[in-house]
Protein backbone atom coordinates (compact mmCIF):
# COMPACT_ATOMS: atom_id res chain seq x y z
CA UNK A 1 0.00 0.00 0.00
CA UNK A 2 3.04 2.28 -0.22
CA UNK A 3 1.72 3.73 -3.48
CA UNK A 4 -1.15 5.41 -1.63
CA UNK A 5 -0.58 9.06 -0.83
CA UNK A 6 -2.81 9.87 2.12
CA UNK A 7 -4.85 13.04 2.22
CA UNK A 8 -3.86 15.86 4.49
CA UNK A 9 -5.45 14.98 7.81
CA UNK A 10 -5.79 17.44 10.71
CA UNK A 11 -4.18 16.50 14.03
CA UNK A 12 -7.55 15.78 15.57
CA UNK A 13 -7.92 12.85 13.15
CA UNK A 14 -5.57 10.96 15.43
CA UNK A 15 -7.78 11.49 18.44
CA UNK A 16 -9.48 8.49 19.93
CA UNK A 17 -12.91 10.13 20.03
CA UNK A 18 -15.67 7.93 18.66
CA UNK A 19 -18.31 10.10 17.00
CA UNK A 20 -21.92 8.92 17.29
CA UNK A 21 -24.83 9.73 15.03
CA UNK A 22 -26.40 11.84 17.79
CA UNK A 23 -23.17 13.83 18.13
CA UNK A 24 -23.22 14.68 14.44
CA UNK A 25 -26.90 15.67 14.47
CA UNK A 26 -25.95 18.45 16.91
CA UNK A 27 -23.87 20.12 14.18
CA UNK A 28 -25.79 22.49 11.91
CA UNK A 29 -23.27 22.02 9.10
CA UNK A 30 -23.86 18.25 9.00
CA UNK A 31 -27.66 18.44 9.26
CA UNK A 32 -28.13 21.12 6.60
CA UNK A 33 -25.68 19.52 4.18
CA UNK A 34 -27.44 16.16 4.46
CA UNK A 35 -30.89 17.75 4.11
CA UNK A 36 -29.83 19.54 0.93
CA UNK A 37 -28.58 16.23 -0.45
CA UNK A 38 -31.81 14.50 0.61
CA UNK A 39 -34.15 16.96 -1.14
CA UNK A 40 -32.02 17.21 -4.28
CA UNK A 41 -31.72 13.42 -4.57
CA UNK A 42 -35.44 12.99 -3.93
CA UNK A 43 -36.18 15.43 -6.75
CA UNK A 44 -33.64 13.82 -9.11
CA UNK A 45 -34.93 10.29 -8.60
CA UNK A 46 -38.58 11.32 -8.81
CA UNK A 47 -37.80 13.16 -12.05
CA UNK A 48 -36.03 10.09 -13.45
CA UNK A 49 -39.07 7.91 -12.74
CA UNK A 50 -41.54 10.40 -14.23
CA UNK A 51 -39.47 11.05 -17.36
CA UNK A 52 -38.91 7.33 -17.95
CA UNK A 53 -42.60 6.45 -17.66
CA UNK A 54 -43.67 9.45 -19.77
CA UNK A 55 -41.23 8.71 -22.61
CA UNK A 56 -42.15 5.00 -22.67
CA UNK A 57 -45.86 5.81 -22.60
CA UNK A 58 -45.47 8.17 -25.55
CA UNK A 59 -43.10 6.13 -27.73
CA UNK A 60 -43.17 2.55 -26.38
CA UNK A 61 -39.46 2.35 -27.31
CA UNK A 62 -36.82 0.83 -25.03
CA UNK A 63 -34.14 2.57 -27.09
CA UNK A 64 -35.66 5.94 -26.21
CA UNK A 65 -35.16 5.10 -22.53
CA UNK A 66 -31.49 4.58 -23.34
CA UNK A 67 -31.23 7.89 -25.18
CA UNK A 68 -32.75 9.57 -22.14
CA UNK A 69 -29.86 8.39 -19.97
CA UNK A 70 -27.28 9.37 -22.58
CA UNK A 71 -28.71 12.90 -22.85
CA UNK A 72 -28.22 13.39 -19.11
CA UNK A 73 -24.72 11.89 -19.04
CA UNK A 74 -23.31 13.81 -22.02
CA UNK A 75 -22.85 17.17 -20.25
CA UNK A 76 -21.17 15.49 -17.26
CA UNK A 77 -18.52 13.94 -19.52
CA UNK A 78 -18.01 17.01 -21.70
CA UNK A 79 -17.70 19.44 -18.78
CA UNK A 80 -15.57 17.30 -16.47
CA UNK A 81 -12.49 19.53 -16.86
CA UNK A 82 -14.55 22.60 -15.97
CA UNK A 83 -16.85 21.49 -13.17
CA UNK A 84 -14.08 20.09 -10.95
CA UNK A 85 -11.90 23.22 -10.87
CA UNK A 86 -15.01 25.36 -10.35
CA UNK A 87 -15.95 23.28 -7.27
CA UNK A 88 -12.40 23.72 -5.93
CA UNK A 89 -12.20 27.50 -6.46
CA UNK A 90 -15.59 28.98 -5.57
CA UNK A 91 -18.19 28.88 -2.81
CA UNK A 92 -19.78 25.47 -3.21
CA UNK A 93 -23.05 26.60 -1.66
CA UNK A 94 -23.49 29.15 -4.42
CA UNK A 95 -22.58 26.64 -7.13
CA UNK A 96 -25.13 24.14 -5.79
CA UNK A 97 -27.88 26.76 -5.41
CA UNK A 98 -27.43 28.04 -8.97
CA UNK A 99 -27.31 24.51 -10.38
CA UNK A 100 -30.47 23.48 -8.53
CA UNK A 101 -32.23 26.63 -9.77
CA UNK A 102 -31.35 25.68 -13.36
CA UNK A 103 -32.63 22.14 -12.69
CA UNK A 104 -35.90 23.68 -11.47
CA UNK A 105 -36.11 25.76 -14.65
CA UNK A 106 -35.67 22.62 -16.75
CA UNK A 107 -38.42 20.93 -14.73
CA UNK A 108 -40.74 23.89 -15.40
CA UNK A 109 -40.13 23.17 -19.08
CA UNK A 110 -41.23 19.57 -18.48
CA UNK A 111 -44.41 20.90 -16.84
CA UNK A 112 -45.17 22.94 -19.95
CA UNK A 113 -44.48 19.92 -22.18
CA UNK A 114 -46.82 17.71 -20.13
CA UNK A 115 -49.60 20.30 -20.46
CA UNK A 116 -49.39 20.32 -24.28
CA UNK A 117 -49.94 16.54 -24.66
CA UNK A 118 -47.54 16.52 -27.62
CA UNK A 119 -46.28 13.27 -29.12
CA UNK A 120 -42.93 14.68 -30.27
CA UNK A 121 -40.52 14.03 -27.38
CA UNK A 122 -37.62 16.08 -28.81
CA UNK A 123 -38.26 18.90 -26.27
CA UNK A 124 -37.84 16.33 -23.50
CA UNK A 125 -34.29 15.61 -24.63
CA UNK A 126 -33.49 19.33 -24.81
CA UNK A 127 -34.71 19.75 -21.24
CA UNK A 128 -32.73 16.73 -20.08
CA UNK A 129 -29.53 18.16 -21.60
CA UNK A 130 -30.08 21.45 -19.73
CA UNK A 131 -30.78 19.47 -16.58
CA UNK A 132 -27.62 17.40 -17.18
CA UNK A 133 -25.47 20.54 -17.45
CA UNK A 134 -26.76 21.71 -14.08
CA UNK A 135 -26.17 18.30 -12.51
CA UNK A 136 -22.62 18.29 -13.89
CA UNK A 137 -21.82 21.36 -11.77
CA UNK A 138 -23.88 20.34 -8.75
CA UNK A 139 -22.45 16.83 -8.30
CA UNK A 140 -18.77 17.59 -7.49
CA UNK A 141 -19.77 20.66 -5.47
CA UNK A 142 -22.18 18.84 -3.16
CA UNK A 143 -19.89 15.80 -2.90
CA UNK A 144 -17.06 18.14 -1.81
CA UNK A 145 -19.37 19.98 0.58
CA UNK A 146 -20.31 16.87 2.59
CA UNK A 147 -16.76 16.06 3.84
CA UNK A 148 -16.23 19.75 4.67
CA UNK A 149 -19.30 19.65 6.93
CA UNK A 150 -17.71 17.02 9.22
CA UNK A 151 -16.58 18.49 12.57
CA UNK A 152 -13.16 16.88 12.15
CA UNK A 153 -11.46 14.11 10.18
CA UNK A 154 -12.27 11.52 12.84
CA UNK A 155 -15.98 12.16 12.19
CA UNK A 156 -15.61 11.88 8.41
CA UNK A 157 -16.50 8.18 7.88
CA UNK A 158 -19.70 8.43 9.94
CA UNK A 159 -20.63 11.77 8.32
CA UNK A 160 -20.26 10.16 4.89
CA UNK A 161 -22.35 7.21 6.03
CA UNK A 162 -25.08 9.58 7.20
CA UNK A 163 -24.98 11.47 3.90
CA UNK A 164 -25.39 8.15 2.08
CA UNK A 165 -28.36 7.43 4.35
CA UNK A 166 -29.86 10.81 3.46
CA UNK A 167 -29.47 10.04 -0.21
CA UNK A 168 -31.16 6.68 0.30
CA UNK A 169 -34.12 8.28 2.06
CA UNK A 170 -34.52 10.27 -1.14
CA UNK A 171 -34.22 7.00 -3.06
CA UNK A 172 -37.20 5.64 -1.12
CA UNK A 173 -39.40 8.72 -1.24
CA UNK A 174 -38.50 9.82 -4.78
CA UNK A 175 -39.95 6.82 -6.65
CA UNK A 176 -43.11 6.84 -4.51
CA UNK A 177 -43.67 10.54 -5.09
CA UNK A 178 -42.84 10.32 -8.79
CA UNK A 179 -44.86 7.20 -9.64
CA UNK A 180 -48.00 8.00 -7.66
CA UNK A 181 -48.00 11.66 -8.69
CA UNK A 182 -47.69 10.54 -12.32
CA UNK A 183 -50.73 8.30 -11.90
CA UNK A 184 -52.58 11.38 -10.64
CA UNK A 185 -51.28 13.62 -13.43
CA UNK A 186 -47.94 13.97 -15.29
CA UNK A 187 -48.25 17.74 -14.89
CA UNK A 188 -48.60 17.46 -11.09
CA UNK A 189 -45.66 15.06 -10.97
CA UNK A 190 -43.33 17.58 -12.62
CA UNK A 191 -44.68 20.37 -10.41
CA UNK A 192 -43.80 18.33 -7.31
CA UNK A 193 -40.25 17.90 -8.66
CA UNK A 194 -39.95 21.68 -9.07
CA UNK A 195 -41.09 22.18 -5.48
CA UNK A 196 -38.50 19.71 -4.16
CA UNK A 197 -35.73 21.37 -6.15
CA UNK A 198 -36.62 24.82 -4.81
CA UNK A 199 -36.76 23.42 -1.29
CA UNK A 200 -33.23 22.07 -1.77
CA UNK A 201 -32.08 25.56 -2.84
CA UNK A 202 -33.54 27.03 0.35
CA UNK A 203 -31.77 24.48 2.56
CA UNK A 204 -28.43 25.08 0.81
CA UNK A 205 -28.47 28.67 2.04
CA UNK A 206 -28.84 27.42 5.62
CA UNK A 207 -25.44 25.71 5.40
CA UNK A 208 -22.77 27.75 7.27
CA UNK A 209 -20.73 29.93 4.90
CA UNK A 210 -17.40 28.52 6.12
CA UNK A 211 -18.44 25.04 4.97
CA UNK A 212 -19.01 26.28 1.43
CA UNK A 213 -15.52 27.76 1.20
CA UNK A 214 -13.60 25.10 3.17
CA UNK A 215 -10.47 23.88 1.33
CA UNK A 216 -11.21 26.18 -1.61
CA UNK A 217 -8.10 26.90 -3.72
CA UNK A 218 -6.39 29.95 -2.24
CA UNK A 219 -4.60 30.93 -5.45
CA UNK A 220 -4.70 34.45 -6.81
CA UNK A 221 -8.29 35.51 -7.57
CA UNK A 222 -7.25 36.62 -11.07
CA UNK A 223 -5.59 33.28 -11.80
CA UNK A 224 -7.60 31.26 -14.27
CA UNK A 225 -7.91 27.47 -14.03
CA UNK A 226 -5.47 25.82 -16.44
CA UNK A 227 -5.79 22.55 -18.32
CA UNK A 228 -3.13 21.13 -16.00
CA UNK A 229 -5.18 21.97 -12.91
CA UNK A 230 -8.28 20.56 -14.57
CA UNK A 231 -6.68 17.18 -15.25
CA UNK A 232 -5.28 16.90 -11.71
CA UNK A 233 -8.27 14.74 -10.84
CA UNK A 234 -7.29 12.21 -13.49
CA UNK A 235 -3.68 12.21 -12.28
CA UNK A 236 -4.67 11.57 -8.65
CA UNK A 237 -6.95 8.69 -9.65
CA UNK A 238 -4.33 7.16 -11.95
CA UNK A 239 -1.71 7.24 -9.17
CA UNK A 240 -4.01 5.59 -6.62
CA UNK A 241 -4.72 1.92 -7.52
CA UNK A 242 -7.48 1.79 -4.90
CA UNK A 243 -9.29 4.78 -6.39
CA UNK A 244 -8.85 3.54 -9.95
CA UNK A 245 -10.03 0.05 -9.07
CA UNK A 246 -13.09 1.14 -7.08
CA UNK A 247 -14.27 3.65 -9.70
CA UNK A 248 -13.60 1.31 -12.62
CA UNK A 249 -15.50 -1.49 -10.90
CA UNK A 250 -18.53 0.76 -10.47
CA UNK A 251 -18.29 1.91 -14.08
CA UNK A 252 -18.11 -1.46 -15.81
CA UNK A 253 -20.41 -3.32 -13.39
CA UNK A 254 -23.34 -0.93 -13.64
CA UNK A 255 -22.63 -0.33 -17.32
CA UNK A 256 -23.65 -3.94 -17.94
CA UNK A 257 -26.02 -4.26 -14.98
CA UNK A 258 -28.04 -1.07 -15.49
CA UNK A 259 -31.40 -2.83 -15.38
CA UNK A 260 -33.11 0.10 -13.64
CA UNK A 261 -33.40 1.91 -16.97
CA UNK A 262 -35.61 -0.92 -18.24
CA UNK A 263 -38.00 -0.93 -15.27
CA UNK A 264 -40.76 0.78 -17.30
CA UNK A 265 -40.38 -1.96 -19.94
CA UNK A 266 -40.26 -4.72 -17.29
CA UNK A 267 -43.40 -3.32 -15.66
CA UNK A 268 -45.37 -2.97 -18.90
CA UNK A 269 -44.13 -5.81 -21.11
CA UNK A 270 -43.26 -8.52 -18.57
CA UNK A 271 -45.41 -7.77 -15.51
CA UNK A 272 -48.28 -6.25 -17.54
CA UNK A 273 -48.51 -3.22 -15.25
CA UNK A 274 -47.59 0.46 -15.40
CA UNK A 275 -46.34 3.37 -13.30
CA UNK A 276 -47.53 1.77 -10.05
CA UNK A 277 -45.38 -1.32 -10.67
CA UNK A 278 -42.40 0.88 -11.48
CA UNK A 279 -42.98 2.72 -8.21
CA UNK A 280 -43.21 -0.55 -6.25
CA UNK A 281 -39.93 -1.85 -7.69
CA UNK A 282 -38.11 1.44 -7.20
CA UNK A 283 -39.45 1.78 -3.67
CA UNK A 284 -38.45 -1.79 -2.78
CA UNK A 285 -34.97 -0.97 -4.03
CA UNK A 286 -34.90 2.23 -2.00
CA UNK A 287 -35.98 0.37 1.16
CA UNK A 288 -33.26 -2.25 0.69
CA UNK A 289 -30.64 0.42 0.15
CA UNK A 290 -31.85 2.53 3.07
CA UNK A 291 -31.93 -0.36 5.53
CA UNK A 292 -28.38 -1.31 4.56
CA UNK A 293 -27.17 2.28 4.65
CA UNK A 294 -28.69 2.98 8.07
CA UNK A 295 -27.11 -0.23 9.36
CA UNK A 296 -23.73 0.91 8.04
CA UNK A 297 -24.23 4.38 9.51
CA UNK A 298 -24.92 2.85 12.93
CA UNK A 299 -22.11 0.29 12.62
CA UNK A 300 -19.66 1.24 9.84
CA UNK A 301 -17.61 -1.37 8.04
CA UNK A 302 -14.29 -1.71 9.85
CA UNK A 303 -12.48 -4.69 8.31
CA UNK A 304 -12.25 -6.45 4.93
CA UNK A 305 -13.42 -3.32 3.14
CA UNK A 306 -12.05 -4.33 -0.26
CA UNK A 307 -13.52 -7.83 -0.19
CA UNK A 308 -16.85 -6.44 1.02
CA UNK A 309 -16.92 -4.16 -2.03
CA UNK A 310 -16.24 -6.98 -4.48
CA UNK A 311 -18.73 -9.28 -2.74
CA UNK A 312 -21.42 -6.60 -2.82
CA UNK A 313 -20.97 -6.06 -6.57
CA UNK A 314 -21.19 -9.84 -7.14
CA UNK A 315 -24.47 -9.90 -5.20
CA UNK A 316 -25.64 -6.97 -7.33
CA UNK A 317 -25.04 -9.05 -10.45
CA UNK A 318 -26.86 -12.10 -9.06
CA UNK A 319 -29.89 -9.97 -8.08
CA UNK A 320 -29.93 -8.48 -11.59
CA UNK A 321 -30.26 -11.98 -13.04
CA UNK A 322 -33.21 -12.67 -10.72
CA UNK A 323 -34.86 -9.37 -11.69
CA UNK A 324 -34.58 -10.21 -15.37
CA UNK A 325 -36.08 -13.66 -14.78
CA UNK A 326 -38.95 -12.47 -12.53
CA UNK A 327 -42.52 -12.97 -13.71
CA UNK A 328 -44.28 -11.55 -10.65
CA UNK A 329 -44.12 -8.14 -9.00
CA UNK A 330 -43.26 -9.80 -5.67
CA UNK A 331 -40.12 -11.51 -6.98
CA UNK A 332 -39.14 -8.41 -8.96
CA UNK A 333 -39.50 -6.26 -5.81
CA UNK A 334 -37.39 -8.71 -3.77
CA UNK A 335 -34.71 -8.67 -6.48
CA UNK A 336 -34.69 -4.86 -6.45
CA UNK A 337 -34.45 -4.89 -2.65
CA UNK A 338 -31.35 -7.11 -2.73
CA UNK A 339 -29.85 -5.36 -5.76
CA UNK A 340 -30.00 -1.92 -4.13
CA UNK A 341 -28.91 -3.22 -0.72
CA UNK A 342 -25.76 -4.57 -2.37
CA UNK A 343 -25.27 -1.37 -4.34
CA UNK A 344 -25.48 0.71 -1.13
CA UNK A 345 -22.47 -1.17 0.27
CA UNK A 346 -20.53 -0.35 -2.89
CA UNK A 347 -21.61 3.30 -2.69
CA UNK A 348 -20.60 3.56 0.97
CA UNK A 349 -17.14 2.10 0.39
CA UNK A 350 -16.44 4.31 -2.62
CA UNK A 351 -17.82 7.54 -1.15
CA UNK A 352 -15.84 7.00 2.06
CA UNK A 353 -12.67 5.93 0.31
CA UNK A 354 -12.43 8.84 -2.14
CA UNK A 355 -12.35 11.74 0.40
CA UNK A 356 -9.94 9.83 2.66
CA UNK A 357 -7.39 9.27 -0.12
CA UNK A 358 -7.84 12.58 -1.96
CA UNK A 359 -6.17 15.80 -0.75
CA UNK A 360 -8.99 18.16 0.36
CA UNK A 361 -7.97 20.95 -2.02
CA UNK A 362 -8.33 18.57 -4.99
CA UNK A 363 -11.60 16.90 -4.05
CA UNK A 364 -13.67 18.89 -6.52
CA UNK A 365 -11.52 17.80 -9.45
CA UNK A 366 -11.37 14.17 -8.36
CA UNK A 367 -15.10 14.07 -7.64
CA UNK A 368 -15.87 15.64 -11.02
CA UNK A 369 -14.00 12.76 -12.66
CA UNK A 370 -15.80 10.34 -10.35
CA UNK A 371 -19.09 11.88 -11.53
CA UNK A 372 -18.14 10.80 -15.04
CA UNK A 373 -17.46 7.28 -13.76
CA UNK A 374 -20.79 7.27 -11.91
CA UNK A 375 -22.58 8.87 -14.84
CA UNK A 376 -20.95 6.35 -17.14
CA UNK A 377 -22.17 3.52 -14.96
CA UNK A 378 -25.70 4.89 -14.66
CA UNK A 379 -26.54 6.94 -17.75
CA UNK A 380 -24.33 4.99 -20.17
CA UNK A 381 -25.56 1.82 -18.48
CA UNK A 382 -29.09 3.01 -19.17
CA UNK A 383 -28.19 3.55 -22.82
CA UNK A 384 -26.56 0.12 -23.08
CA UNK A 385 -29.61 -1.49 -21.47
CA UNK A 386 -31.90 0.36 -23.84
CA UNK A 387 -29.95 -0.83 -26.88
CA UNK A 388 -29.76 -4.39 -25.54
CA UNK A 389 -33.46 -4.35 -24.74
CA UNK A 390 -34.25 -3.14 -28.24
CA UNK A 391 -32.32 -5.90 -30.00
CA UNK A 392 -32.36 -8.77 -27.48
CA UNK A 393 -35.65 -8.21 -25.68
CA UNK A 394 -36.19 -7.11 -22.09
CA UNK A 395 -35.49 -10.38 -20.26
CA UNK A 396 -32.35 -11.44 -22.19
CA UNK A 397 -30.91 -7.93 -21.88
CA UNK A 398 -31.27 -7.84 -18.10
CA UNK A 399 -30.14 -11.43 -17.45
CA UNK A 400 -27.07 -11.18 -19.72
CA UNK A 401 -26.12 -7.94 -17.96
CA UNK A 402 -26.15 -9.70 -14.58
CA UNK A 403 -23.96 -12.50 -15.92
CA UNK A 404 -21.49 -9.92 -17.25
CA UNK A 405 -21.30 -8.27 -13.81
CA UNK A 406 -20.33 -11.58 -12.17
CA UNK A 407 -17.60 -12.09 -14.77
CA UNK A 408 -16.28 -8.56 -14.17
CA UNK A 409 -16.03 -9.11 -10.41
CA UNK A 410 -13.96 -12.23 -11.00
CA UNK A 411 -11.66 -10.31 -13.32
CA UNK A 412 -11.17 -7.40 -10.90
CA UNK A 413 -10.37 -9.80 -8.05
CA UNK A 414 -7.12 -10.62 -9.87
CA UNK A 415 -6.19 -7.37 -11.66
CA UNK A 416 -6.73 -5.05 -8.66
CA UNK A 417 -5.17 -6.88 -5.67
CA UNK A 418 -4.54 -3.54 -3.94
CA UNK A 419 -8.27 -2.89 -3.83
CA UNK A 420 -9.10 -6.48 -2.88
CA UNK A 421 -6.69 -6.42 0.06
CA UNK A 422 -7.82 -3.14 1.66
CA UNK A 423 -8.70 -4.08 5.23
CA UNK A 424 -9.58 -0.85 7.07
CA UNK A 425 -10.31 2.71 5.94
CA UNK A 426 -7.78 3.86 8.54
CA UNK A 427 -5.08 2.03 6.58
CA UNK A 428 -5.69 4.39 3.68
CA UNK A 429 -5.32 7.45 5.89
CA UNK A 430 -2.19 6.14 7.58
CA UNK A 431 -0.66 5.10 4.27
CA UNK A 432 0.01 1.56 5.46
CA UNK A 433 -1.86 -1.69 5.27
Amino acid sequence: MSTIKPASVPPEANAEREWTTLDLFRHRSVVTSILSLLFSSMAAIALGVVLGVLVYDVTGSKLDLGWLGLAEFGPTALLVFVTGPVADRYDRRRIIAIALAVEAAASVGFVLFARTHRHNIAPIYVGVIVYGIARAFAAPAIRSLIPASAPDAAALPRTLALSAAGWQVGAIAGPVIGAWAYDWSPVRAFEVVVLLQLLAVFVVYLIPAEVGTAHVDQGAPSEKPTLRSAVDGLRVIREQPVLLGAMSLDLVAVLFGGAVALLPAIAKDVLHGGAAEVGIMRTAGGIGAAMTTFAIAARPLRVKVGRSLLGAVALFGAATIVLGSARSIVLAAIAMFVLNAADSVSVFVRTTLVPLVTPPEQRGRVLAVESVFIGGSNELGAFESGVAGRFLGTTPAVVSGGVAVLAIVGLFWFIFPTLRDVNRFEDLVDGAA
